[in-house]
């Protein structure tokens, strides 16, 4: 027995070096950036040391796990770590600490094993791709950022995470960032999660103000907290869900997500950030239990999105476009688990879909060596059903209906806010107009700009005069006591020219406001 009990105080001991699960991916991530940095030019010679980076990272912090799953069920591991406290928002400490607990470790070893299978997949199908180190860099980002939301033991650890995971997407949709549609798709993905994310930080605001903590264990209250603070804290948080796991009626920007590399597709939409949402889920289940009405939400919104996703999944000509809808329905059914409250049965659930749907995801690219016969057709009783059929490869107008609730409003916006900027901002300071529009008359030969307004007036007055000492003292004449002048203006001159550059401009500005603070 003394021996066991050895054993067990050693790995309880080992729980010290936790924090190093999630530090790895984001070292092998840095090491990765600095060489790119160092040598941009891309070459074969790199691949090797790149993929053995990110994937040893990904080994060494799934056995740090398998480890701490050793010592959880020998007991010795205590349910909650914290290593000090980190920020402060006003007097609500933030401490850096991570949960380990029955739904935690399990996902977060099932992560780190998908990632690291995935790494070690994509170092052959990418190989001698041009941004292959940018990739491995893009999929250290996201493991770290998936541990930190997985492992997180408060609101603010899982937002840095859930951030993380965010970029790094953005990176991998736009990998063949040459190609218009894929950037494109890169920026629609990265607004609509923004949507998700003001509804994260208004739920850590709200727990702040409400309860006063944002541990995931203190979110639920002591049981005195009112219904419609506890509805308003949980909406915060389940819109960020929603968001996350392309529920309805945020889906769109799921399938616009598929621009990436097959090996991140698998990793990112097929398996695990897709159940990120559900996965907040089931941290908020002692606050959702308290709020119904958020519950009958999630039960609504995962049964819709569940028969949206099916419908759609039949109807694709593509394997990526059937899985992704397919994955999609899936997650709905995990939020209809939720809304009924078998938040247990959902994170069984949402495991073994991870498991099988990433093993779809990467067997995707060879699919059409495997399969010897034509693609399954369309079920008969959705052909007889014309305006379902046509709804469905519509994928019901939702797409076209967010391009107009969200990208046009915003490209509109954008526009307004340039024609403000031209048409009044620019004005009021004096500040020379570029369109040829809003001048009238061509400039005089020799001019290079033109003062508007008072304010642009008067300084170019000021600056005509300035010009014409210069021209009649310093730059004419050929008297020996102008040289002395001239020499001086050259000098002037150069002074000048060095503090017209951008890095100096910001340095007087800098400086301007440390005077004024």
């Amino acid at each position: 027995m003394s021996g066991l009990e050895s054993v067990v105080g050693a790995l309880g001991q080992a729980t010290r070096l936790f924090w190093l699960v999630p530090v790895l991916p984001l070292l092998a991530a840095g090491a990765i950036g600095v060489r790119l940095l160092a040598c941009p030019q891309h070459g074969d010679e790199h691949e090797p040391l790149t993929a053995a980076l990110a994937s040893h990272a990904a080994l060494a912090a799934l056995a740090l796990l398998l480890l701490f799953d050793l010592a959880a069920l020998a007991g010795a591991t205590p349910g909650h770590l914290a290593f000090g406290e980190w920020l402060a928002i006003g007097t609500t400490p933030v401490r850096l600490s991570f949960m380990l607990d029955a739904y935690s470790l399990p996902m977060a070893t099932l992560v780190t094993l998908i990632v690291w299978i995935a790494l070690r997949f994509s170092a052959a199908y990418l190989h001698r791709e041009r941004a292959f180190r940018r990739y491995f860099l893009g999929m250290s980002l996201f493991l770290a950022g998936m541990l930190l939301i997985v492992l997180a033991g408060n609101a603010v650890l899982a937002f840095v995470g859930w951030e993380l995971a965010g970029i790094s997407s953005w990176l991998l949709i736009a990998y063949a960032w040459e190609r218009p549609l894929a950037t494109a798709n890169a920026l629609f993905v990265f607004v609509a999660n923004r949507v998700g994310d003001a509804g994260f930080l208004l739920g850590i605001g709200l727990a702040v103000w409400s309860v006063g903590t944002v541990d995931w264990s203190g979110l639920a209250g002591d049981g005195t907290m009112s219904t419609v603070t506890a509805r308003l804290l949980a909406a915060g948080f389940v819109l960020a869900a929603l968001v996350k796991s392309a529920q309805l009626p945020f889906t769109p920007w799921i399938a616009r997500a598929l621009e990436g590399p097959t090996p991140s597709s698998a990793v990112f939409y097929g398996s695990l950030m897709v159940h990120a949402g559900v996965f907040l889920l089931y941290r908020l289940q002692g606050l959702l239990l308290q709020v119904p009405d958020m519950m009958a939400l999630l039960l609504v919104a995962g049964l819709l999105t569940a028969l949206y996703g099916a419908l759609c999944a039949l109807v694709q000509s593509d394997v990526k476009s059937a899985l992704i809808f397919s994955a999609v329905g899936q997650v709905g059914l995990m939020f209809f688990l939720c809304g009924l409250g078998l938040f247990w049965l959902a994170a069984c659930y949402s495991a073994l879909h991870a498991a099988w749907r990433a093993y779809q995801f990467l067997l995707a690219p060879s699919y059409m060596h495997l399969v010897h016969q034509p693609a399954r057709p369309v079920p008969h009783w959705l052909r007889g059903q014309r305006w379902l059929y046509t709804a469905a490869l519509q994928r019901f107008w939702i797409e076209a209906l967010a391009g107009s609730l969200l990208s046009r409003p915003t490209l509109a916006l954008g526009r307004d806010v340039r024609t403000l900027d031209e048409r009044v901002i620019d004005p009021l300071i004096g500040a020379p107009r570029t369109d040829r529009h809003a001048v009238s008359g061509e400039p005089e030969a020799g001019e290079l700009i033109r003062g508007h307004g008072l304010a642009g007036r008067a300084l170019l007055a000021f600056a005509n005069r300035l010009q014409t000492i210069e021209d009649r003292l310093l730059l004419s004449g050929d008297d020996a006591m102008m040289r002395p002048l001239r020499r001086i203006g050259a000098y002037a001159d150069a002074i000048e020219l060095l503090l017209e550059q951008p890095r100096y401009l910001m340095l007087m500005v800098m400086a301007t406001f440390v005077v004024i603070l």
